[in-house]
């Protein structure tokens, strides 16, 4: 799959949650295994997280009828709590994610660099998709600090 550096993709949300709220449902495996995917026939058996520059995270997105399956994988290059991440994806395309607290909401901004092999709105609708799911999930869990 070769990576399309020149077309970057934004998606975002405003999650109604405080962003420390927001930061542990979007770095911990425990809540990424519960709204990673893109639809309802995907699920998440797995995630890693070592979430610190040079630290490496899998997230292994399967077919819920075992169809297919893949690991999306990478490695941060940036990691500033409750504001930015930033990871670059095995094939070398670059993910930059912004979380912006803005008193009791989170706007949480993904930007991610195209790959060749789908259409460019498809992978947005996709990656829209996920963050939708990342939201309702956020949005509905009882956290407590």
């Amino acid at each position: 799959m070769e990576a399309n550096h020149s077309v970057k993709v934004t998606v975002q949300a405003v999650v109604e949650a405080p962003v420390e709220k927001v930061w542990s449902c979007w770095t911990e495996p425990e809540h990424i295994t519960k709204w990673n995917q893109a639809s309802q026939d995907w699920h998440v058996p797995r995630a890693e997280n070592d979430l610190r520059s040079g630290g490496r995270f899998v997230t292994r997105m399967e077919a819920k009828d075992g169809s297919m399956g893949f690991d999306f994988a990478g490695v941060y290059d940036e990691v500033k709590p409750h504001e930015q991440i930033a990871y670059s994806l095995e094939d070398g395309r670059k993910v930059q994610i912004t979380f912006a607290d803005q008193g009791g909401q989170t706007v949480v901004v993904e930007t991610f660099d195209a790959e060749s092999t789908n259409p460019v709105e498809f992978q947005q609708a996709g990656w829209q998709s996920i963050l939708d799911n990342f939201k309702n999930y956020t949005e509905k869990f009882n956290y407590t600090e």
